[in-house]
């Protein structure tokens, strides 16, 4: 079985879906009889190990993203590889490329809906846009054979826009890369803590939808004996006196280190899609603090962290204190010991399989996947 991937959402910084593509080719290697290709923008047309670029104009401010134009180079490069199954991992061009090629080489389509496009978007220009861009994803995607969604509040959304070829995929993690193992003492020394400061963290891009404000508030409500660090690009500057900024995009091993040198992961995000980085915090043996709320209400099960109210610095706070005095160490081991039942990429990649070969008829023996 030869698979193609096709995706704008691959950059030098990028995030969840790089994550997502790495993992899930690094899997497939191993599988005797299945191939695979990724099919991704560049500045000129290049190919190495598998990965082809077509060229595509730098979207700006985007952090080495690039947003292809038009769909005939997409749609010749797929021909081209003939794959036997076709999964877009945006709602592009790129995806109608997919669509395109699929039809001509009359093979199934996969789209794989990471990103909520109407929210997005309606967030940036307003509420007037969601109703159109819902009927475009919607028009989009019922053309899909099969639509994955990471988490059922994505699923659900889906359902609701009519949709009734979707199926549920959770995302997973690096078992290896993000493990307790990698507490390093040195990195608390750094931030000139004392060995009864709970050092709090969060990671990822200083957007908006990150809701950072109710981090701040919350670390400034907590106060002595509490110290929030922020990883990220975008990050606020101006910060409470118990809050440190690592604002830059930071290397995945260094972050892996930091979240297992941490007591606990904060997230204050209400519409994530997934949520990787709790799954990333609770593979490095920490529990978790988030906001009840999109994806993150369904990843951050019971005795692996608390939930708190949605915009709520105070009940955030709270939730931060009880937590700590009822043995965080135990939940963050509950955390990881899920993570490996439900999230290993393994298990993630032979679930994906499933989807393939129901839609191809073909059959792949994923047992290495297994015992790997």
């Amino acid at each position: 079985m030869h698979i193609a991937d096709i995706t704008m959402f691959y950059a030098p910084a990028s995030g969840g879906v790089r994550t997502y593509l790495e993992a899930k080719r690094n899997r497939l290697a191993t599988l005797p009889g299945v191939t695979s290709s990724l099919v991704i923008p560049g500045a000129h047309h290049a190919f190495s190990e598998s990965i082809h670029e077509v060229p595509a104009p730098p979207l700006p401010f985007s952090q080495g993203y690039r947003f292809p134009l038009k769909r005939e180079g997409w749609r010749r490069k797929l021909i081209q590889l003939a794959p036997d199954i076709i999964e877009a991992g945006d709602p592009y061009v790129t995806a109608w490329a997919a669509l395109d090629a699929g039809r001509a080489l009359d093979v199934p389509v996969v789209g794989f809906y990471h990103s909520d496009l109407p929210r997005l978007i309606g967030n940036r220009l307003g509420n007037w846009t969601r109703m159109a861009l819902e009927r475009y994803v919607e028009n989009l995607y019922r053309h899909c054979n099969r639509v994955l969604a990471p988490s059922r509040v994505i699923a659900d959304k889906l359902h609701g826009l009519g949709l009734d070829n979707v199926a549920l995929q959770p995302l997973g993690v690096d078992l290896k890369t993000f493990s307790p193992q990698r507490r390093q003492e040195a990195y608390r020394q750094s931030l000139g803590l004392d060995d009864n400061t709970r050092l709090l963290i969060f990671v990822g891009r200083g957007s908006r939808e990150k809701n950072l404000p109710v981090l701040l508030e919350t670390a400034r409500r907590l106060g002595k004996g509490y110290h929030l660090l922020l990883i990220g690009p975008q990050m606020p500057q101006r910060v409470p006196d118990n809050v440190s900024v690592i604002g830059r995009y930071t290397a995945t091993v260094d972050v892996a280190e930091w979240l297992a040198s941490s007591d606990m992961l904060l997230h204050a995000g209400t519409q994530e899609t997934f949520g990787l980085v709790a799954l990333e915090a609770m593979a490095s043996g920490i529990p978790v603090v988030a906001a009840r709320a999109g994806a993150l209400a369904e990843n951050v099960p019971l005795g692996c962290g608390l939930l708190c109210e949605p915009h709520s610095a105070n009940d955030m706070a709270r939730a931060v204190r009880e937590l700590c005095a009822n043995a965080p160490e135990e939940q963050g081991r509950r955390a990881r010991l899920h993570v490996e039942r439900h999230h290993d990429w393994d298990i993630v990649v032979s679930s994906l399989m499933h989807h393939y070969r129901e839609l191809t008829g073909q059959r792949v023996n994923t047992e290495s996947l297994q015992h790997g």
